[in-house]
């Protein structure tokens, strides 16, 4: 049996897309839109089964290390980030279902996991135990 870490060409692809994660990530700190932490979280764990170099750089790295470090160790959300998340999940929903011809079983799939997703993001601690 083939294990996923003897696939040739894996560590490529995992560093391809740490970097590609990371470039996304650098685009959300400058579009209100996109999201930084997520795509620098996705990094962060392809950088982990990729280069030990660029998982250090972005794990220590002085903006975007220290929440990535919380939530590794504490899966800590920042409240302002939970407020923006689900400030903009309600604000797909209601946009969704005020200006689009979305079948009734679509908005109910869509507005599930908006549900499901915010329970998530809600759950999480906002600060680490130390703080």
């Amino acid at each position: 049996m083939v294990s996923v870490n003897d696939v040739p060409g894996r560590r490529s692809l995992f560093l391809a897309l740490g970097l590609i994660f990371v470039a996304l990530g650098l685009l959300g700190t400058v579009l209100p839109v996109l999201p930084t932490t997520p795509f620098m979280i996705l990094a962060l764990w392809c950088f982990a089964r990729s280069s030990q170099r660029f998982h250090g750089w972005l794990y220590h790295h002085p903006v975007f290390g220290p929440p990535l470090q919380k939530w590794d160790q504490h899966r800590v959300i920042p409240p302002i980030a939970k407020i923006a998340s689900v400030t903009a999940m309600t604000a797909s929903m209601v946009y969704v279902v005020l200006f689009s011809a979305a079948p009734w079983y679509a908005l109910a799939a869509m507005g599930a996991f908006i549900v499901y997703a915010a329970w998530y993001i809600l759950s999480k601690p906002s600060r680490a135990p130390d703080d």
